[in-house]
């Protein structure tokens, strides 16, 4: 069976970090079943497959992760992406990282470590090239990534008003959120094989 994170990580059968992973077995299944259920749902109505691979593809550069922005750049051009959509993710990704996370905390013990940040504003040629409904969904992924402080209904009603339903607004938070434990694993992951090496 094809393993997403150990193809993203670089590791083979039978090596030392193989037989780590197998060590947590139902958490090295459970991973890649969050995997397939993501980026091959058994329904497209609410979120289309291109759809979720532009979101990864948006993830993975704003987390700074090449290898993983590659891997789900080549899943979105097999997938028949139009041609503009690669390098208007890219683009987008590039003006939009940060540091974070940004945001406020309610008034209290907590609000000294508020921290301001830029919120994400598609520029017109890459809103142009995939549409006001994956504009939307980036700019509220940017906010999940790097503004979770900050959520607020305003941020669902964009979301609504360009066309995602609500079970579509909850793919995209399922896809950060995968996204954001998967980038985290397979970044250990690396680590450990080229210390292996």
């Amino acid at each position: 069976m094809t393993d997403v994170i150990d193809t993203l990580a670089g590791i083979t059968p039978g090596s030392p970090l193989d037989a780590i992973r197998n060590q947590r077995l139902q958490a090295r299944n459970h991973a890649q079943a969050s995997y397939d259920s993501l980026f091959k749902p058994s329904s497209e109505a609410d979120a289309s497959k291109l759809e979720r691979l532009a979101i990864a593809c948006f993830v993975a550069a704003l987390h700074g992760r090449a290898e993983m922005a590659a891997f789900y750049g080549t899943a979105l051009a097999e997938a028949g992406a139009p041609a503009g959509w690669q390098g208007a993710i890219a683009a987008a990704a590039g003006a939009a990282k940060g540091q974070g996370p940004y945001g406020r905390y309610p008034k209290g013990p907590l609000s000294a470590e508020d921290q301001p940040g830029p919120a994400c504003k598609l520029g017109a040629s890459e809103r142009a090239a995939v549409g006001p409904r994956l504009a939307a969904a980036f700019e509220h992924t940017h906010m999940l990534v790097f503004h979770p402080r900050d959520s607020a209904p305003s941020y669902l009603q964009t979301l609504l008003d360009a066309g995602w339903s609500t079970t579509g607004i909850v793919v995209i938070s399922q896809l950060v959120a995968f996204l954001s434990y998967q980038i985290r694993v397979v970044a250990g992951l690396r680590v450990l094989n080229a210390r292996s090496a």
